[in-house]
C-alpha cells in the first residue's frame, strides 16, 4: 500500500478525515476572501521571542504539566463553514427527470440549491494584537471563520490576515480582551533529539497534548515550494493542523503540518512547519499585505557525490548555479555558471532547497555577502537581491525535477542550425550539441531528457560544434556536461566517455 502525506485539518461534510496534502504552485494570494485589507492598515505583531539556547543537561523531566498550563489557553481551534453549491432539485431528483416536474397526483420535495460544509484545525495566538498562526489549507476556501479560545470555548470572528499557499502559512486576527500569546522560540536552534511537545484539536475531541521528540529537520518533497520542516514523533492527527510544536520549555517551534500516513491517522511521522519560516511569512503578510521574497536570479540544482569532483569540492554541500538570469541581481554581482554557493549571509548552503529559502526570507533592494567556489578557489561576491514576483521567470527560479539523475550515451547529436532552432524552438541565448534522439527505455529515457536538449558544456569544455569535442579530456568513464532543457539550464554526469 502506497504511503500518503495528509494534511491534519478536518474538512468534511459528515464526519472528521484527513486529507491528502495536494502540491501548491499558485503565487501568495492575500485577496481571496473579501475582508482583507490592504498592506499599512494593521498593527505590527508584539512577539515575545526567546532565542536562548536549551539546556540539554540529559536530564528528563518527570511532568511537564506547568509548561501545557501556561501555553494551552495560546492554542485555539478554529472551526470553519464553507457554503457549496448543489445541483437543483430537477438534477438531483431522479424521478422528477424521468417522470417530469408536473407529474399528476405527486409532488416532488425541494432540494437545496447550497449546503454548508464545516471543517476543523488548530491555531496558536503569537501577539497581543490578536494575531493567530495556522496552515493555509486549514482555512481555504472558507466563507466563515471562527476562533475558539481554551479553555472557556469562547467564539470569536476571524478576520484573514494573508495566506501564502507556497509555504502553507495563513494569518488570522481577532478582536479580543486578555489573550495569552505564546512565547516564540529559535527553530534554527532545535536539534535532532529534542523533546517537544504537539498541542492541538485532534478529531475534535478537545485541546489534546501528544509528547515525542524532534526526529529530522530540514525535510522537502510535500509539494510545497518552500518547505523546511521539522519532522516528529509526536502524535498527530487530523484536526492538529495549524497547532503548536513547542520545545520542553513551551517556547513554540513550529506549526504542526502534516502527516505521513497509510490511512490519515498518526504513524509516528509529523511534519512541522518551522516558527523562523512562519514568522518571516507572518511579518510579511501584516506589513505589505502580501509575503515579498527576495530574487537573486539563478536556477540551481544539489551537488551530488559524482559531480563534487569536477567543481573541486570536499563535500556535497552546497548548491550549484546551472544558469543565471540575464539582467538579474546574480548577473551584476558576477555570479557564473559553474559556481557552487557554499555560503549566503553568512549561513553555511546545504543545498539548492536551503539556498532557497535564505533568498525567499531575504530582503529585496539590501545587500547580501554570496561565497562561491570557483575553479577550486573561494570566491566572495556582493548581491542586491531583487524582489520576486509573478514576472520573475520560472525557469530562473526553480531547481532542475531531475537533479540527482544521470544520463548515458544512448542519444544522437547533431550541430545547431537555423532549421534545426526553429524546428525545436530553441533560443537564441542557448548553443551547444542539439539532442535529435533518445532510445526509448533507456536510463536517459527514464531520466526525462528528449529530443530538444542542447549538450552546451562538456566537462567544462564549451561544445558548439563536433570539433569543439575535441578539445575535451575524455578521461575516465564519466563526463560532466552542462545541458539545456525544459528552459533549464542544469549541470549532469554522464556514464560512458565514449562521447569524443
Amino acid at each position: 500500500m502506497k504511503k500518503t502525506i495528509a494534511i491534519i485539518c478536518s474538512k468534511a461534510r459528515l464526519g472528521l478525515m484527513g486529507a491528502l496534502l495536494v502540491a501548491v504552485a499558485a503565487s501568495a494570494a492575500t485577496g481571496w476572501m473579501k475582508d482583507i485589507k490592504g498592506s499599512g492598515d494593521r498593527p505590527k505583531a508584539t512577539l515575545n521571542i526567546n532565542d536562548k539556547p536549551l539546556e540539554r543537561d540529559g536530564r528528563m523531566s518527570v511532568s511537564f504539566a506547568p509548561v501545557i498550563q501556561e501555553i494551552s489557553p495560546s492554542v485555539v481551534t478554529i472551526s470553519t463553514t464553507t457554503e457549496v453549491k448543489t445541483r437543483n432539485g430537477w438534477d438531483n431528483n431522479g424521478w422528477e427527470q424521468f417522470f417530469g416536474r408536473n407529474f399528476p397526483g405527486f409532488r416532488f420535495p425541494e432540494m437545496p440549491e447550497s449546503e454548508s460544509r464545516s471543517g476543523l484545525g488548530s491555531g496558536v495566538v503569537v501577539s497581543p494584537e490578536g494575531y493567530i498562526l495556522t496552515n493555509n489549507h486549514v482555512i481555504e476556501g472558507s466563507d466563515e471563520i471562527k476562533v475558539i479560545l481554551s479553555p472557556d470555548n469562547e467564539e470569536h470572528i476571524a478576520e484573514v490576515v494573508g495566506v501564502d499557499p507556497k509555504s502553507d502559512v495563513a494569518v488570522l486576527k481577532i478582536d479580543a480582551d486578555g489573550l495569552q500569546p505564546i512565547e516564540l522560540g529559535d527553530s534554527d536552534q532545535i536539534l535532532v533529539g529534542d523533546i517537544v511537545l504537539a498541542l492541538g484539536n485532534p478529531f475534535g475531541v478537545g485541546q489534546t497534548v501528544t509528547m515525542g521528540m524532534v526526529s529530522a529537520k530540514g525535510r522537502a518533497h510535500m509539494g510545497l515550494d518552500y518547505e523546511d520542516f521539522i519532522q516528529t514523533d509526536a502524535a498527530i492527527n487530523p484536526g492538529n493542523s495549524g497547532g503548536a510544536l513547542v520545545d520542553a520549555q513551551g517556547r513554540l517551534v513550529g506549526i504542526n503540518t502534516a502527516i505521513l500516513s497509510r490511512s490519515g491517522g498518526n504513524l509516528g511521522i509529523g511534519f512541522a512547519i518551522p516558527i523562523n519560516l512562519a514568522r518571516s511569512v507572518m511579518e510579511s503578510l501584516i506589513d505589505h499585505g502580501q509575503v515579498v521574497r527576495g530574487f537573486l536570479g539563478v536556477n540551481i540544482q544539489d551537488v551530488n557525490p559524482t559531480m563534487a569532483r569536477y567543481f573541486d569540492l570536499d563535500s556535497n554541500a552546497g548548491a550549484v548555479i546551472a544558469d543565471v538570469v540575464a539582467d538579474s541581481p546574480a548577473e551584476a554581482s558576477g555570479l557564473k555558471a559553474g559556481d557552487v554557493v557554499v555560503k549566503f549571509d553568512g549561513k553555511t548552503v546545504k543545498d539548492s532547497r536551503h539556498l532557497k529559502l535564505l533568498v525567499g526570507q531575504s530582503v529585496p533592494e539590501k545587500d547580501y555577502s554570496v561565497e562561491v567556489v570557483r575553479g577550486g578557489k573561494i570566491k566572495e561576491l556582493e548581491v542586491a537581491l531583487g524582489t520576486l514576483d509573478s514576472d520573475t521567470p520560472k525557469w530562473a527560479s526553480r531547481s532542475s525535477k531531475y537533479s540527482n539523475q544521470e544520463w548515458p550515451n544512448d542519444m544522437r547529436l547533431s550541430e545547431l542550425n537555423p532549421e534545426l532552432r526553429r524546428e525545436y524552438d530553441i533560443p537564441g541565448r542557448v548553443d551547444g550539441l542539439l539532442v535529435t534522439g533518445v532510445k526509448q527505455g533507456s536510463e536517459a529515457w527514464n531520466a526525462g531528457i528528449r529530443p530538444g536538449a542542447v549538450i552546451e558544456e562538456v566537462n567544462r569544455v564549451t561544445v558548439e560544434s563536433f570539433k569543439d569535442l575535441g578539445k575535451v579530456d575524455f578521461a575516465g568513464d564519466e563526463v560532466l556536461v552542462r545541458v539545456w532543457m525544459e528552459g533549464n539550464y542544469v549541470y549532469r554526469v554522464l556514464k560512458d566517455g565514449s562521447m569524443g
